[in-house]
């Protein structure tokens, strides 16, 4: 099985969080979104340079993010405004439809929905 995997658990993964274990050697298929997403939680928690350094030894299949996927994302966000998504979080839900890929997370909000790993 392929996986989408959402910042959660790309952090989750690159903290060696036990949970994720059988996720280690896996391609890590996700979007630009996630990347910019992992950065700036970096940049907020450890500064620019360990930003910068995680960033240069990120290595990542990048999904494109098309007008298609974006639409289909803000009405994703739009019908499912109570579970309050994150625009990152709803393009890679939308990617992980399009590409057959399922969608890894430990985002609360994604608990019980289909097409989707839950990993706490």
């Amino acid at each position: 099985m392929a996986y989408f995997f959402d910042s959660y658990a790309i952090i989750e993964l690159s903290e060696s969080s036990p949970a994720y274990d059988k996720y280690n050697g896996f391609d890590i298929i996700t979007c630009v979104l996630n990347v910019g997403e992992i950065y700036q939680i970096i940049l907020r928690k450890k500064g620019k340079e360990a930003a910068d350094e995680w960033f240069k030894d990120a290595n990542f299949n990048l999904l494109e993010i098309t007008p298609e996927v974006i639409t289909n994302a803000v009405y994703f966000r739009h019908s499912n405004k109570k579970n309050n998504f994150s625009l990152p979080d709803a393009v890679g839900y939308e990617l992980s439809l399009k590409h057959n890929l399922k969608f890894l997370t430990g985002d609360r909000q994604f608990e019980n929905m289909p097409n989707v790993e839950f990993v706490k």
